[in-house]
């Protein structure tokens, strides 16, 4: 077998992705048959013993990629000393079949819903990188409507740490929509039942994003679901259950991923299309979420 770039090595042997690898390499965790690596080196996987951290890397996975539904509680990281359970742990053995695998991106533990997880690094890095704005809908539960002055703010940009944080589209659940989530959440108490629920469209992925956007507008949100991640959808999937998506949704992604992105000027106001935060901010966060997914052998941080 001809030698490779060792971070594709790396990516391949599902221990991170190629950008996560890179790093991994410049600080001098990984070595080549007992020599510190150095960025641009090349490994011949079949021949040589590639390590990271003192132990060596297995042969290239079989790629795996599955969608999950994670219950409130659950949190969307490989290890977590905190938490009584992760996102890996509700994944069957007979559907991971070894792999080492890590969340696409995070959903905070008192959000629920839709998870991707793969070992798949290369795949991971082009879903998430915030310059294909890959759309995540959510569907948001609060105690009253959203005003129309409420509407138009996150539509048109709220301030956060990262830059300005715009909804792509915000509309009001249909009553067929809100019955079908509930019913596939369990979540028929009277508490859920009396929310007023949101569809919620972002192309960005910034932490706790949604609640923070809302908090802005002073209208807390009391239940937070993804429903949707590009063209996955979240289905019919209880909570804690799991399957491997298909060939076809795998390629569907991917091509989500590279379709030209949405315009990204504020509209004039109601409900419709909004713009991305700053490039650089959203760059910056996506190279610390691959991080935090597929940083360290194995997985997240």
């Amino acid at each position: 077998m001809p030698a490779e770039r060792l971070q594709k090595v790396l990516a391949a042997a599902g221990v991170a992705s190629r950008r996560a690898a890179e790093e991994m390499i410049a600080a001098g965790r990984v070595t080549v048959d007992g020599r510190v690596a150095a960025i641009g080196d090349r490994a011949d996987p079949a021949a040589s013993v590639v390590a990271v951290d003192g132990r060596a890397i297995g042969r290239a996975e079989s790629h795996r990629h599955i969608v999950l539904n994670k219950p409130v509680g659950v949190t969307s990281t490989v290890r977590d000393r905190h938490a009584a359970r992760t996102v890996v742990d509700l994944v069957p053995p007979g559907l991971a079949r070894g792999a080492r695998l890590y969340p696409v991106g995070r959903l905070d533990a008192d959000s629920e819903g839709l998870v991707l997880l793969t070992n798949d690094g290369d795949w991971a890095q082009r879903v998430l990188h915030p310059r294909h704005a890959v759309e995540r809908e959510y569907a948001a539960g609060v105690d009253r409507p959203l005003s129309p002055a409420a509407i138009s703010a996150l539509l048109g940009g709220v301030d956060l740490e990262e830059g300005t944080a715009r909804a792509l589209t915000v509309r009001s659940a249909t009553a067929a929509e809100t019955r079908r989530l509930l019913e596939t959440l369990d979540g028929t108490t009277r508490a859920y039942r009396e929310l007023v629920w949101y569809r919620v469209t972002l192309g960005q992925g910034w932490k706790r994003q949604v609640r923070r956007m809302f908090g802005a507008v002073g209208e807390p949100v009391r239940r937070l679901v993804r429903v949707r991640f590009g063209t996955m959808r979240l289905g019919d999937l209880g909570p804690g259950e799991a399957r491997a998506l298909t060939a076809d949704e795998v390629a569907r992604l991917a091509r989500a991923a590279a379709a030209p992105r949405r315009p990204t000027a504020p509209p004039a106001g109601g409900q419709g299309t909004g713009g991305q935060g700053t490039g650089g901010q959203d760059r910056r966060y996506a190279e610390r979420a691959v991080r935090r997914g597929a940083g360290r052998p194995g997985g997240a941080r």
